[in-house]
């Protein structure tokens, strides 16, 4: 309810700046009961689940305006809705609002799926779409805009993000501007530490790359994943102390000021293993554990049986967390198998060096 609120409010800033609002429900909103619930002021139009086109009011001498909307009536829309919108209005500017995923996007589930040479045999002026959280923009006779999202969600909604302002002018142009919203920007940081032998170095290199991407991004707050990755003799201590990078990393990240470290990622290796170590019983018991465990039929059965009871025991929004189909499933399977080889590793080194 408080974001429901918080909606209605904004929204009657807009009724009391003279300014009107048109709202279509997608996929989401067709599950909520709460913004079903709300009360707009009549300067609102919600558009219901049969498609319409509204006039909208315009001085004399001034063209008309036609907006064309549909809402989803159920939760699901496995197929376009293109042919259920009106026809454009003649003589007047059309712009159409609809929910849909258009030819599919990574990460997003189909809904309503059209291509945009179905927008553009509408005769439509503009088409302004929602769904896919990524911005994209088609300009020409017909301007297609996806705005993506104002403000990142979590690391995988990473770069700047923004709303888009459009205008029409006198003479029918379309005038397409970003306007950057967000207050908090998620980013992926890598940091190569390659060559690197000293603690203090690896340190360096961490502030070096964080001052740098704080410099780059516009946003308020900059929250960063850190990736660090290369063949370092450190490689070992960095996975045994990685709390310890991580308290070294926030705290750089305090005294840069609005730079927030949301997570610490190691893909490093040891320098030994780009050269001739087959001596080197660590190396070898890599070997084992690569070619013989993580291949065998029976390990990966008993990691799958894991993950399936972990996953069973989660709520039903998280359980793509483990992949969001069988192949995602196992690849991410075998991403943490390797992981936790090397964090082993990592520490029977150190036990070996008496560390």
């Amino acid at each position: 309810m408080k974001t429901a609120r918080f909606l209605a409010e904004q929204i009657r800033r807009l009724h009391q700046a003279g300014i009107r609002v048109f709202i279509i429900r997608g996929n989401h909103d067709a599950l909520s009961r709460i913004t079903k619930e709300l009360t707009f002021p009549d300067s609102v139009k919600v558009f219901g689940g049969r498609a319409e086109a509204v006039a909208v009011d315009r001085d004399a001498g001034h063209f008309p305006v036609a907006i064309h909307g549909l809402s989803f009536a159920q939760p699901h829309a496995p197929e376009s809705l293109i042919a259920k919108y009106k026809p454009a209005v003649a003589g007047a500017v059309n712009i159409g609002i609809m929910h849909t995923s258009l030819a599919g996007a990574p990460g997003h589930d189909p809904y309503a799926p059209c291509s945009l040479s179905d927008l553009h045999a509408t005769g439509f002026q503009y088409w302004a779409l929602g769904h896919v959280h990524k911005r994209s923009i088609v300009e020409g006779a017909c301007a297609i805009v996806m705005p993506g999202m104002p403000q990142g969600r979590d690391i995988n909604e990473s770069g700047a993000k923004s709303v888009t302002l459009v205008t029409i002018r006198d003479d029918r142009s379309i005038h397409i501007e970003e306007r950057a919203t967000s207050i908090a920007q998620f980013e992926r940081v890598s940091i190569d530490a390659t060559g690197l032998d000293d603690w203090r170095d690896l340190i360096t290199a961490v502030t070096r790359v964080l001052e740098q991407t704080r410099e780059a991004v516009g946003s308020e707050h900059l929250v960063a994943r850190l990736r660090v990755t290369g063949a370092t003799a450190l490689s070992w201590r960095i996975r045994r102390d990685h709390d310890l990078l991580k308290a070294e990393a926030d705290d750089r990240g305090s005294l840069i000021g609005a730079c927030w470290i949301e997570k610490l990622e190691v893909a490093t290796h040891s320098v030994t293993e780009t050269a001739d170590s087959s001596a080197d019983p660590l190396v070898e018991l890599r070997r084992l554990i690569e070619e013989e465990v993580l291949q065998s039929e029976s390990f990966q059965a008993e990691l799958a049986a894991v993950a399936d009871e972990l996953r069973a025991q989660l709520p039903q929004e998280c359980r793509d967390g483990f992949g969001a189909d069988e192949a995602a499933f196992k690849a991410g399977l075998t991403l943490l198998a390797r992981e936790g080889t090397e964090d082993i590793l990592a520490r029977l080194h150190a036990s070996e060096k008496g560390a």
